[in-house]
C-alpha cells in the first residue's frame, strides 16, 4: 500500500514538475511568432492558399486543397493570384530577409538592392518556372492564357575586340515580358514604362519610353491584340502615359498623356480615346475643349471610369496651377508660412495635405456618342462626388463642406450640404443643408440616403420628386450609439447593405438589422428583435462571392440564405447564424473569435481563422457547415512557454455602476501565492475576452502575454465616462476594479499594484497617480498632462487643432477652455503633481504626431522640480505610437525592468538607477544591472 502511494506521489510530482518546467516568455521570442495573412479559397473550393508571416523574417506561403493536402510551399511569396480557370498560381518572391538586411547595412543604392523574382506554378502538371529581377506582374481578371510582367534584363554585350576589358557594362533595361501560360513561351518588349490588360485578356496596352533623343521614334503607347500578338502604335511621342482604361466591352480605350518636356514645371495632360476602328488615338479633351472652365485643364491625377454601357466617360479636371519663378534666387527670399484667421484650414493642416491638394481633381463627364462635349459635374465647392456602380444613371451624389470648414477646428467632424447632381445637365438639387452625418447614393441612383446626427434619424431623399422621408420614423428603437459617452452627438451603427433591386436598405441598430424601404412605407426587423432580446449583436455576413468589380457595397440577395454573425454582449462569445423566417439558428457559436471568413461559390466550403486567448488564430476549413478541420498550426512553440488564461470580472463601482473587465492569470497560477498586478486600460477592452494576443514588441501598450507569462496578473477594466470629468471617471472604474480584486482575492498583492497606459491611457495614468498612492509603479505613454496647453496644440500628423478633442470627442470636457476653465484645470494632472508619490516612467517621442511631446516634458520637469522619481524616454524621430521595430523591442525590455524592480523587487537596471548621459548615447543603453 505504501509502495503504491509512493509511486502515485512520484507520478504526481513528475506531472507537476513537467508543468512547472514551462519557460516564461522572454524578449527573444517575438520575431518568430507567426500570424495568418490573406487566406483565400478558390471559386470552385478546390484550392486554399495563404501566407504564414513571422513578425520579422521570411514568410511562407502555402497552397493546399480543402482536405489539408499541401500542394505547394513557397518561401517569401507575396501577392499570390490564381488564374480564373484555377490552372495557374502566380506570385512574387521577396529576397531573403537577411540578404536585404545586409544590403541595408552596406548602404547599397536602390538599384543595387536585392530584387523580387516571379514564380508561376502550373497546377495541372505541378511544375513551376521562375523569373528574376521582377518589378511587377499582372494577370487579366478573367483571362487564362497570358501573364505579363516587368523585369530588368541586361542586354548581352556585343563582342568587340577593339575595346578594352574595362569597357562599360550594359545597364539593365526595363522589359515587359508576355508569358503564354500553357506553352511557357515569352515575348519580350524592352523599354516599357507602364502596362495594363483588358478585363478578359483580349488586349494588352503598354507604353514605351525611348531614349532622351528618340531619333528612332520608339516612344509611344501600343496596343496588342492577343489573337495575333501584333503591336500597334496608337499614340506617338515621348511622355507620361497613365490611367490606361478599357470599357466593360473591351471596345473602347481611354488614357491620359502628357507629352511636354520631362523637366517642364507645368504639365499638359490630355484625355485620349481609341477604338480598333481608328488608326490612332484621338484627343477627346484638353485645355481648349468646349465645356472646360477657363484656366482649367484635364487633371493628370484624376481617375478615368467608363459607365457600364460604355456611353459615358468620367475623368478629372483641375485648375491650372501656378508655378514657381525659377529665375528667383532662393536665398534672397523669405520662407514663411502665413496663418490667416479666415483660412478654411489651419496652415499646418494645409501643409500636411499639400500634395493631396495639389493633386485634387474634380469630376467631369463626356458622352462617347454624340458631340462629346465636356460637362463638369463638380468644382472646388464640392469635397466629394459619387456615382452609381453602373454610372449610367442620371444622378450623382455631391457634398460640400465649404461653409463649415473653419468650425472643424473645434467640432472635429465636418457638416456638409448634400446635393444630387445631374450627369446630363450638370445642374444640382439641394437635398439638405448643414448635415452632420454621412450620405450615400442608392445603387440605382433614385435616392440619396443620409444620416442626421443632430436628431439621430435616417432619411431618404427621392431625387425625381424631391421628397424626403424619415426611414426610422415611428420606430421606438434607437439607431445611434446607445453607449456614447463623449460630448458629441452619437453616431449611427451603419448601413449593412442593399437589396439587389436597390429599393431597400439594411440598417443596423445596436443589436439587430432592419430592412427599410426607401419610400419609407415598409419597416421590417430582419433579425426579428432577437438580438436586443438576447443581447446578441447580429450583423449581416455576406459569404457570397462578389466578382463584379463595379459592386463596391454589400448586395444582399434575398432569394438566397442570409447569414449573420452574432456577438453575445454578456458572455463575449461569437458565432455564425442562419436567418430563418421565424428564427435565427446557430451554425456555430462559442468562446472564440472568428475572422477572415470566406467561401467558395456554392458555399460548400468555408475558411476562417479561429482564436481565443489561449489558442493562436489558426486557419480552419468547414465543410457543409458541419465538419471543421484545422489547416494550420502556426505557433507550436507556444506549448513550451508558460502561457495564461483570461476571465471576465464583474463588479459594482462606488457610485453603483455595473462594471466589467478582463483578468489575465499565468498558466501556472497558484491561488496560495501572492502576485503583483498591473492594470492596463484605454476605454473599453472587455469585448476582446476571446482575442489572442501574440507576444510582440508593442507601440507602447502593455505586452500582456509577456507579463502574464512572467508571473504577473494583468487586469484590463472597462471605463465609462461622464462629460466634463474624464479623470474622475477613470478613478471610478480603474481604482474600484483593482480594489475589488485585491479585497476579494488573497492571491492579489495589494502592495504591488502597477498601472500602464498609452495615449489616452497614458493621460489616465497621469491623473490617477495625482489622486491615489495605491500604485507602487506607473508607466505613462504619450500622455496629456496639461489640458490648458494641449487644448491649443496641434496634432502634427494631421495638422489639426486639438480643440475638437476636448470640446467634442475623447478628452470629454464638452466645452471650450473659456467656458469651463475650472474643468480643464481639474482634469489636468500637471496642477496636482505635488500629490504624486508613485514612481513613474514616461514615454514621449519628439515626432509625436498626435500629442505634442512637450506634454511629456511638462510632466517630467514638474516631477523633477518636486524631487519625485520620474524617467522620460524619447525615442528619437519616432511617432505617437512607436513605429520603428527596434524601438518597440527596446521599450519592452525597459517596461519589464521597470515593473520587475518596483513590483518584484529585482535590482534596478542602470537606466533606472542613474540614467544614460548624452556622452554615452549609442554606446551604453543602460540595460545592465551593476
Amino acid at each position: 500500500m505504501n509502495r503504491k502511494l509512493g509511486l502515485l506521489l512520484l507520478a504526481l510530482g513528475s506531472i507537476s514538475l513537467s508543468h512547472a518546467q514551462k519557460k516564461p516568455i522572454d524578449h527573444s521570442v517575438y520575431d518568430n511568432w507567426k500570424s495568418i495573412s490573406r487566406p483565400e479559397i478558390s471559386k470552385s473550393g478546390k484550392y486554399i492558399y495563404y501566407s504564414i508571416m513571422p513578425q520579422e523574417g521570411d514568410a511562407l506561403s502555402i497552397l493546399s486543397d480543402a482536405k489539408k493536402n499541401q500542394i505547394l510551399s513557397v518561401p517569401r511569396a507575396s501577392d499570390l493570384q490564381l488564374s480564373e480557370n484555377e490552372k495557374f498560381l502566380a506570385t512574387l518572391i521577396k529576397p531573403l530577409f537577411q540578404e536585404t538586411r545586409q544590403a541595408k547595412i552596406k548602404k547599397k543604392k536602390p538599384e543595387e538592392m536585392p530584387k523580387d523574382s516571379l514564380l508561376i506554378f502550373d497546377l495541372t502538371n505541378e511544375v513551376s518556372i521562375k523569373y528574376p529581377q521582377v518589378k511587377s506582374y499582372k494577370l487579366p481578371k478573367k483571362g487564362n492564357d497570358y501573364l505579363a510582367f516587368l523585369s530588368e534584363i541586361t542586354p548581352i554585350a556585343k563582342q568587340d575586340s577593339s575595346k578594352s576589358k574595362n569597357s562599360k557594362k550594359e545597364k539593365p533595361v526595363q522589359t515587359l515580358s508576355i508569358l503564354n501560360l500553357a506553352s511557357k513561351d515569352t515575348t519580350n518588349i524592352p523599354k516599357v514604362d507602364t502596362y495594363s490588360w483588358s478585363e478578359n485578356g483580349k488586349y494588352l496596352v503598354y507604353s514605351i519610353k525611348g531614349p532622351e533623343k528618340d531619333s528612332l521614334n520608339e516612344s509611344g503607347l501600343f496596343i496588342m491584340d492577343m489573337k495575333d500578338k501584333k503591336p500597334k502604335k496608337i499614340s506617338a511621342g515621348k511622355g507620361t502615359y497613365k490611367q490606361l482604361t478599357f470599357d466593360d466591352q473591351e471596345q473602347q480605350l481611354s488614357f491620359l498623356a502628357d507629352k511636354t518636356p520631362e523637366k517642364s514645371l507645368l504639365k499638359d495632360y490630355k484625355l485620349y480615346y481609341y477604338t480598333n476602328k481608328q488608326d490612332s488615338a484621338i484627343v477627346l479633351a484638353d485645355q481648349q475643349s468646349s465645356g472646360i472652365p477657363k484656366n482649367w485643364s484635364v487633371s493628370g491625377d484624376g481617375s478615368i471610369t467608363y459607365s457600364k454601357s460604355g456611353k459615358r466617360l468620367y475623368f478629372g479636371l483641375a485648375p491650372i496651377p501656378r508655378v514657381k519663378d525659377t529665375t528667383l534666387v532662393e536665398f534672397e527670399h523669405a520662407k514663411v508660412d502665413i496663418w490667416h484667421w479666415q483660412d478654411d484650414y489651419l496652415q499646418p493642416m494645409q501643409l500636411v495635405n499639400l500634395k493631396r491638394d495639389q493633386s485634387r481633381s474634380y469630376t467631369a463627364v463626356l458622352h462617347t456618342q454624340g458631340n462629346r462635349q465636356v460637362l463638369p459635374l463638380s468644382d472646388d465647392t464640392f469635397n466629394r462626388i459619387n456615382l452609381t456602380p453602373e454610372a449610367d444613371n442620371e444622378w450623382a451624389l455631391a457634398t460640400s463642406d465649404k461653409d463649415y470648414r473653419i468650425e472643424t477646428q473645434w467640432s472635429g467632424g465636418s457638416r456638409s450640404d448634400i446635393y444630387a447632381v445631374s450627369t446630363l445637365t450638370g445642374k444640382n438639387k439641394l437635398v439638405t443643408k448643414s448635415n452632420a452625418g454621412y450620405a450615400m447614393l442608392s445603387p440605382k441612383g433614385e435616392y440619396i440616403i443620409y444620416f442626421n446626427r443632430d436628431n439621430g434619424s435616417w432619411n431618404s431623399f427621392h431625387i425625381p420628386s424631391e421628397k424626403t422621408v424619415q426611414l426610422n420614423d415611428g420606430l421606438a428603437v434607437s439607431f445611434v450609439d446607445e453607449e456614447n459617452d463623449v460630448p458629441a452627438a452619437p453616431g449611427p451603427y451603419g448601413i449593412a447593405g442593399w437589396t439587389t433591386d436597390g429599393k431597400h436598405v439594411f440598417i443596423n441598430d445596436r443589436y439587430d438589422v432592419w430592412k427599410l424601404s426607401l419610400d419609407g412605407k415598409h419597416k421590417i426587423n430582419l433579425s426579428q428583435g432577437l438580438g436586443r432580446k438576447n443581447q446578441i449583436v447580429y450583423r449581416i455576413q455576406n459569404l457570397y462571392r462578389q466578382d463584379d468589380p463595379r459592386i463596391g457595397f454589400n448586395e444582399i440577395d434575398e432569394s438566397k440564405n442570409i447569414y449573420l454573425t452574432g456577438f453575445n454582449k454578456i458572455t463575449k462569445e461569437n458565432g455564425l447564424y442562419k436567418l430563418g423566417k421565424n428564427d435565427i439558428s446557430p451554425l456555430w457559436s462559442g468562446p472564440f473569435t472568428y475572422r477572415m471568413l470566406s467561401a467558395d461559390e456554392k458555399l460548400n466550403t468555408l475558411i476562417y481563422t479561429k482564436e481565443d486567448y489561449v489558442h493562436s488564430p489558426d486557419l480552419y476549413v468547414l465543410e457543409d457547415f458541419k465538419t471543421e478541420t484545422r489547416l494550420t498550426d502556426i505557433n507550436p512553440q507556444q506549448a513550451n512557454y508558460n502561457w495564461g488564461t483570461a476571465e471576465l470580472i464583474n463588479w459594482t463601482t462606488p457610485r453603483g455602476f455595473k462594471a466589467e473587465g478582463i483578468l489575465y492569470k499565468p498558466e501556472d497560477f497558484d491561488p496560495n501565492k501572492k502576485y503583483p498586478i498591473i492594470a492596463y486600460f484605454y476605454e473599453t477592452l472587455s469585448d476582446g475576452l476571446y482575442t489572442y494576443q501574440a507576444p510582440a514588441p508593442t507601440p507602447s501598450r502593455l505586452n500582456i502575454p509577456y507579463f502574464v507569462s512572467n508571473g504577473y496578473l494583468v487586469f484590463t477594466p472597462d471605463i465609462r465616462y461622464e462629460d466634463g470629468y474624464p479623470g474622475r471617471s477613470a478613478e471610478e472604474y480603474i481604482n474600484s476594479g483593482m480594489l475589488h480584486l485585491a479585497r476579494n482575492n488573497a492571491w492579489v498583492d495589494s502592495t504591488k499594484m502597477g498601472i500602464q497606459g498609452q495615449s489616452w491611457g497614458g493621460y489616465q495614468v497621469a491623473h490617477l497617480i495625482t489622486r491615489t498612492d495605491m500604485y507602487a509603479a506607473a508607466w505613462s505613454g504619450a500622455p496629456v498632462v496639461n489640458m490648458t496647453s494641449a487644448y491649443g496644440g496641434i496634432r502634427w500628423g494631421t495638422g489639426m487643432s486639438r480643440q475638437f478633442q476636448y470640446e467634442n470627442t475623447q478628452s470629454r470636457i464638452g466645452k471650450s477652455l473659456w467656458e469651463a476653465r475650472d474643468l480643464y484645470i481639474e482634469n489636468s494632472p500637471l496642477f496636482f503633481m505635488d500629490k504624486v508619490n508613485t514612481p513613474v516612467a514616461i514615454m514621449h517621442n519628439d515626432q509625436d504626431g498626435a500629442v505634442p511631446w512637450y506634454q511629456g516634458i511638462e510632466f517630467f520637469t514638474a516631477l523633477r522640480r518636486l524631487n519625485k522619481p520620474v524617467w522620460l524616454l524619447n525615442y528619437n524621430g519616432d511617432d505617437h505610437n512607436l513605429m520603428q521595430r527596434q524601438n518597440r523591442k527596446d521599450i519592452q525590455i525597459r517596461e519589464a525592468q521597470f515593473f520587475d524592480h518596483f513590483l518584484k523587487g529585482k535590482p534596478a537596471a542602470n537606466w533606472i538607477k542613474k540614467g544614460v548621459k548624452a556622452t554615452e548615447k549609442g554606446i551604453d543603453w543602460g540595460l545592465e544591472t551593476e
